[in-house]
């Protein structure tokens, strides 16, 4: 009995439980979809205004590339001749062809000259089956705004050619026998744009015909229905010549709360529509957009706060239920923490100790490198105390001379010999103090030519040794990158050192250094003609202590710590070798820019 109580009072928490997730996911569910409905009409409105905006600009300007047209032409003494002589077929003829010629130019498809009375005196259609000569406008507004005012603008269907146009007119000639000259210019490639782009964009007149749009549907059908007086006032102009607008089924049927328009499209859908005026003519510019996405997302947004309210309150449920659990766990966790703390300080040490090892490490790997740059020094001990000893013995001879001579302007001449042998041996002790210290491991920004011409200097005394004279083809600008120059022309040092002993005894013996730019890699390349590496020992050139000298000078680290010195500043060597007529190694360093890495 106790059992089914429980089981009873569990099934009826459990309902509970579940209405209440319900009730909250549904009205979670109602107020996402609220929320997410006017942001995405919100957006959609921003979206049409900047629409309406580029579009009604678009409009003005095409108009107003023709705005001076009437004006323009009008000057011609053509037209005021036609005006003098209306009855004279030479006059008036030459005026047609005259404007006949201005609307080729120009793009305008049809200009025209009426007198006071609206008669069309002279047009640039004089020679076609729809000429414009001999008809009478004087019923269109343009006609009478321009008689008037001094300029017009109607757009209107055309009565002759039934085909659509803007027209613009302006009034010319004396006051008391005023006449009319008008352009007639064909703005339907702005449907076909629209149409192409895809967009639903339509233009209005001030009855609120639409007489422009990107949807065939809705062309020449009002927005709202017309009163009789409108309808009478459209007829008597003959503004939509031909079109029954009376019978034409309006565009809207109610407008929005928020002021946007409620539109269907060419497939049946809901469109919203905002507008625009162009206050010069009074036109409506209407853009639309289907509203099936702004629906379609809110219904996804209410779905999905439907679900995070559902699951929300189950982590509530569970959270609940669990809290006990919790309890009785705090102790374990207690435990639990205790051992982590003791394991994170035993990683402490192990990191130190890891640590200390990777700086010793460090340490070692500096040392080495220091040691084979005083390695590379004591190969080129015996050609630089040579170098140094022929400036001391001509210097010791030059001074002994000037001691001995009572002549003052050769004692001067002999200091002088003494003073350029001591920057001789000055600029040699400079090269091999700045060679020699300790590197701090640090990169500037490092000019490869001037890498190349300190290692060439170093290594002088050796190549004068060898009988071999380097030779240097620097490029301009000179080669940048990010590195240690110090490193870099222990590098180059090393580089050199192995291609004059592999030159060395032999004939038409050349070692040179290149430098350059290529698909953003610098490089410094080391050339010789010398004997070459065998295929067998490509392989291991670069590891450490493997030397193919014979007499084995040197530790046989050279190309090993070069290869690891032009690795960390994240570069590569490469080794290309022909045995029997010479090698060329090749440092390639990413290529920086000079003023971008002084700035930073």
């Amino acid at each position: 009995m106790r059992h089914e109580r429980a089981g009873k009072t569990s099934r009826m928490a459990t309902r509970r439980l579940l209405a209440v997730v319900l009730i909250v996911a549904a009205l979670a569910a109602g107020l996402g979809y609220t929320l997410a409905h006017r942001m995405g009409l919100a957006a959609l409105d921003q979206e049409l205004d900047q629409s309406l905006i580029l579009t009604r600009r678009a409009i003005e300007a095409e108009i107003e590339r023709y705005r001076a047209l009437p004006d323009v032409a009008a000057e011609d003494v053509r037209i005021a001749r036609a005006l003098a002589d209306r009855t004279s077929a030479g006059a008036t003829g030459a005026a047609s062809r005259y404007l006949e010629t201005i609307a080729a130019k120009s793009g305008a498809t049809h200009l025209y000259l009426m007198d006071g009375d609206g008669a069309v005196i002279a047009a640039s259609n004089w020679n076609t089956d729809l000429s414009f000569v001999g008809e009478n406008y004087s019923f269109r507004p343009y006609f009478q705004d321009a008689l008037a005012t001094g300029r017009g603008g109607f757009y209107a269907i055309g009565v002759t050619t039934r085909t659509p146009g803007y027209f613009l007119s302006s009034r010319i000639g004396p006051p008391d026998a005023p006449a009319v000259i008008a352009t007639k210019i064909d703005v339907t490639p702005l449907e076909r744009t629209w149409k192409s782009a895809g967009v639903s964009l339509a233009v209005a007149d001030r009855d609120g015909v639409v007489f422009l749009s990107g949807v065939d549907d809705w062309r020449y059908r009002p927005l709202r229905p017309l009163s009789p007086e409108a309808l009478s006032r459209l007829a008597e102009v003959r503004t939509y010549e031909g079109i029954d607008l009376a019978r034409a089924e309006p565009l809207l049927s109610t407008g929005a709360t928020d002021g946007a328009l409620s539109l269907t499209g060419p497939d049946g859908a809901a469109l919203r529509g905002r507008t625009a005026l162009i206050p010069v003519d009074g036109w409506q510019v209407i853009s639309a957009a289907p509203l099936a996405p702004v629906t379609l997302a809110a219904a996804l947004w209410s779905a999905g706060a439907a679900l995070v309210a559902m699951a929300t309150t189950a982590l509530a449920m569970i959270l609940n239920q669990r809290r006990q659990l919790i309890q009785l766990r705090l102790r374990q966790g207690a435990l639990l923490e205790a051992r982590v703390t003791e394991r994170t300080r035993e990683l402490a040490h192990e990191i130190e100790a890891r640590r200390k090892t990777e700086a010793d490490l460090r340490a070692a790997q500096e040392t080495l490198v220091h040691t084979e740059k005083m390695a590379a020094l004591g190969r080129m001990s015996a050609a630089i105390v040579h170098e140094m000893s022929q400036p001391l013995a001509a210097m010791e001879a030059t001074l002994a001379a000037a001691e001995l001579s009572r002549d003052a302007d050769k004692t001067t001449a002999r200091i002088g010999t003494a003073r350029n042998l001591i920057r001789r041996m000055q600029r040699t002790t400079k090269h091999l103090k700045s060679f020699s210290r300790k590197d701090q491991n640090t990169r500037t920004l490092t000019d490869l030519n001037k890498v190349a011409e300190n290692a060439l200097d170093l290594v002088a005394p050796r190549a004068k040794a060898a009988g071999v004279t380097p030779g240097f083809l620097p490029t301009d600008p000179a080669p940048l990158v990010m590195a240690g120059p110090v490193r870099l022309e222990q590098v180059c040092l090393n580089l050199l050192l192995n291609a004059l002993d592999a030159v060395e005894g032999r004939d038409g013996a050349s070692v040179t250094v290149t430098t350059g730019t290529r698909d953003g890699t610098a490089f410094l390349a080391v050339a010789d003609t010398g004997t070459g590496i065998a295929a067998e020992d490509m392989a291991r050139v670069t590891e450490p202590f493997f030397s193919t000298k014979i007499t084995g000078e040197g530790l046989g680290l050279g190309l090993s710590i070069s290869q690891a010195i032009v690795t960390e500043f994240g570069g590569r060597i490469d080794i290309a070798s022909d045995p029997g007529r010479g090698t060329t190694v090749t440092v390639a360093l990413p290529a920086v820019e000079a003023t971008r890495e002084a700035a930073e």
